[in-house]
């Protein structure tokens, strides 16, 4: 009788099959889990001559990390080109912007990103240091978390930007408070103005090329799937090419652009877009990895920094008093409610951008009047950022079965932060910033993504902050609002099976016979007794040893 045995067994760490559930043995065949064991006795009889076996004592097995919000082909770009977010300080940006036009000497403009506003005199970086550096070429820059960029003289020539350019309606065009000659600084629609205009855009071999370097640096750090929560057309066609030619190892979900410059009449070719999406993905779901655009991007306002993020009450102006400014919010209210209803109508999952308070109450009030007019239904909308969320609005999340889709690395004490958004949300309202602990408690589900390349993609220093509210790099500095802080089960919950869930990914998020193979061996056993105290928690000292994907492995750290 032909005895099936199994492709790969782990054995001797832990494996984590739910809070304070574990096994000591897994197998894994035709990229699924097909047993679980106390120890590698219990599943000896699975093994064969060609199975692979790995002993890993002290090590602990989790089901797969789920990014739920990250910008992949964007992020592979980035580390493709000009990337600064490792500078630190404006010497450092403007000695890296040096070197790389040096060495691409026949490249028409100078392109990337990643530059920290807390490096430059109000966050706004000038067009005369790049004058200095490239001088001959338009360079135009992203900063880390693309809601601004920073130009040279001649890429504002070449955009036609000068003192007399109005602002549009949905940015900035930073100036001199005295001449009013453009800084070089532009935020928001500004930026994305010259972006689509003038900057040279990728082609689908770039944009293929910048989505594999991504998925390969995801699955090293344990990632098996995400949400992309910015898919362009372009980027569309990319990730159905690589899911045709079987390059695409993770699951991908995307969520589609919504033009904020445009109203109702986009929504035909979004659903025409899902439909083409999922007819290219049908022949390849048995795979388990694949491109499914079946969400769909709505930016209700914009950051805190540069006083685009939307509050319900005005700014403060730093010095103790009011001013009156209240952020953006793209869409107006009945616009955004008519807009999510449609959306829910049709099928489609809402993934919100809300930073400020006011952009938190709008989009949930949308849900509210999708759920009245649509009725009860499996979307999962989810709301990501979530930084200032006002009290009243933290038990809306459970009642109207949202997910918080939270960034948790942000939630450490910053430069950046207390520098340029502390001063101006004053001191209650700085109080309410990232209430994960208040959401958990509430009844919400939370699920976790990084916002990579704005921050790091590594889950295990994402964990470490939700943990301990303190930075992985200076593990002495005083905790960010420590009562928000959630524990090790929480945490890991929401990166594994909350991301999963936002992501419909079912056969995801947890270890299970019969479950997909989406699995992580790290190093370290994180839940051994002692490795989280009240004094430490290094998670991120943990390393990712192999990575599964639908049984297949995308990263093993010996090869």
């Amino acid at each position: 009788m032909h005895r099936e045995t199994a492709d790969l067994v782990l054995t001797g760490a832990r494996v984590r099959l739910g809070r304070r559930r574990w096994a000591g043995a897994v197998a894994v065949r035709g990229g699924r889990i097909a047993a679980l064991g106390e120890d590698f006795s219990s599943v000896r009889d699975l093994i064969g001559p060609r199975t692979r076996v790995l002993q890993s004592p002290g090590g602990l097995v989790v089901p797969g990390f789920q990014d739920s919000h990250v910008h992949a082909p964007f992020a592979g770009l980035d580390r493709r080109r000009l990337a600064l977010h490792d500078a630190r300080g404006r010497s450092a940006c403007l000695e890296a912007i040096s070197t790389y036009a040096q060495r691409h000497r026949s490249d028409p403009w100078i392109v990337g990103g990643g530059w920290a506003a807390e490096h430059f005199p109000n966050g706004c970086p000038r067009k005369e240091d790049l004058d200095a550096v490239v001088p001959d070429r338009p360079v135009f820059l992203f900063n880390g978390d693309l809601h601004g960029a920073w130009l040279n003289s001649r890429a504002l020539e070449m955009a036609g930007i000068t003192k007399n350019t109005p602002d549009p309606v949905d940015g900035r065009i930073e100036r001199d408070p005295v001449t009013g000659e453009p800084l070089g600084t532009l935020q928001e629609g500004a930026a994305y103005w010259v972006n689509d205009r003038f900057v040279p855009q990728p082609g689908q071999e770039e944009w293929e090329a910048a989505i594999l370097n991504a998925q390969s640096h995801l699955h090293s750090l344990g990632i098996t799937g995400w949400q992309d929560a910015w898919v362009t057309p372009a980027t569309q066609t990319a990730y159905e090419s690589l899911a045709v030619q079987g390059r695409l190892t993770a699951r991908v979900v995307g969520a589609l652009w919504w033009d904020r410059n445009r109203g109702m009449e986009q929504l035909p070719e979004l659903l025409e877009r899902r439909e083409h999406g999922l007819a290219v993905a049908s022949p390849i779901a048995h795979l388990g990895s694949g491109f499914l655009p079946t969400s769909v991007k709505i930016m209700t306002d914009g950051v805190l920094e540069n006083f685009t993020g939307a509050l319900l009450e005005p700014y403060c102006d730093g010095c103790g008093g009011h001013s009156d400014q209240r952020g953006i919010t793209y869409l107006e209210r009945d616009l955004l409610a008519a807009a999510v209803t449609e959306l829910d109508a049709q099928g489609f999952q809402v993934h919100f951008h809300a930073i400020g308070d006011r952009a938190v109450r709008e989009s949930l009030d949308a849900i509210s009047i999708a759920r009245s007019s649509n009725g009860k239904n499996d979307r999962r909308h989810h709301i990501a950022h979530v930084q200032v969320v006002h009290p009243d609005d933290v038990k809306r999340f459970s009642a109207l079965e949202v997910i918080a889709n939270c960034q948790t690395f942000w939630a450490q004490s910053a430069s950046e932060r207390d520098g340029l958004t502390i001063p101006f949300l004053g001191a209650e309202r700085a109080g309410l910033q990232f209430p994960f602990a208040a959401l958990l408690a509430s009844g919400a589900r939370l699920a976790m993504g990084s916002d990579w390349a704005v921050t790091t993609a590594n889950p295990l220093e994402q964990l470490e902050v939700a943990v301990t509210r303190t930075s992985p790099q200076d593990r002495n500095s005083p905790p960010f609002l420590p009562a928000q802080r959630i524990n090790l089960d929480d945490a890991l919950d929401a990166f594994t099976a909350g991301s999963a869930y936002v992501n419909h990914d079912d056969q995801a998020g947890q270890i299970a016979v019969g479950s997909r193979a989406d699995l992580v061996l790290l190093d370290t056993d994180i839940f051994a007794t002692g490795f989280v105290t009240d004094r430490a928690a290094p998670l991120s000292d943990a390393r990712v040893q192999l990575t599964l994907a639908a049984g297949s492995v995308v990263y093993d750290a010996e090869s």
